[in-house]
């Protein structure tokens, strides 16, 4: 069986940065995802299209076509009170490389690196840690099969509005099909 969308695919790879491994599979532990879902960068899947277990493919993708280039407008000077736990600044927080979990003012959650630390404030980083970066992947396929009720259960159903019933108007047109 070939790679193709709604299908549960299995890959070992490698993510080289700057000469550097950044990211691996596990031994024995292959990433697995439903390929066509967008749970993975599109030049990725992209990459490995048409492909079947047993077979490897390397390829490089470019700050745009993965987490794209560095926004300056990401990197943000902000005062040092909105670090306040119970009256007083969380000092022990604010240090270079820290990475904190925020929201942004419409309630979405993002993390921030901290890249300075000033007397009144912080210049925190949200970019994406990869964005910017090349990205050099070696990739075997594992595994491709079809996509089984229980996979869709695991990533919440099968997004075709039907919650889970193909009764209350899926009409059988889940891609992989319905839990």
């Amino acid at each position: 069986m070939k790679v193709e969308n709604s299908k549960m695919v299995s890959v070992h790879y490698t993510l080289t940065v700057d000469g550097a491994v950044a990211d691996k599979s596990a031994e024995g532990k292959p990433l697995q995802f439903i390929c066509g879902t967008g749970m993975l960068l599109p030049k990725f899947e992209g990459a490995i299209m048409g492909k079947e277990p047993g077979e490897k493919v390397s390829f490089t993708l470019e700050p745009k076509d993965g987490y794209g280039e560095l926004d300056p407008q990401a990197i943000v000077e902000l005062p040092k009170t909105i670090f306040m736990v119970d009256g007083k600044v969380a000092e022990e927080i604010l240090f270079v490389g820290n990475i904190i979990p925020m929201a942004s003012q419409e309630g979405y959650r993002m993390n921030g690196v901290v890249k300075a630390v000033g007397e009144e404030s912080v210049t925190m980083d949200f970019n994406h840690p990869m964005a910017g970066k090349t990205l050099n992947f070696d990739v075997e396929v594992v595994e491709v099969r079809d996509v089984t009720p229980e996979d869709l259960a695991a990533q919440g159903g099968c997004n075709c509005g039907c919650s889970g019933n193909c009764e209350s108007g899926c009409d059988g047109g889940c891609e992989g099909g319905c839990n």
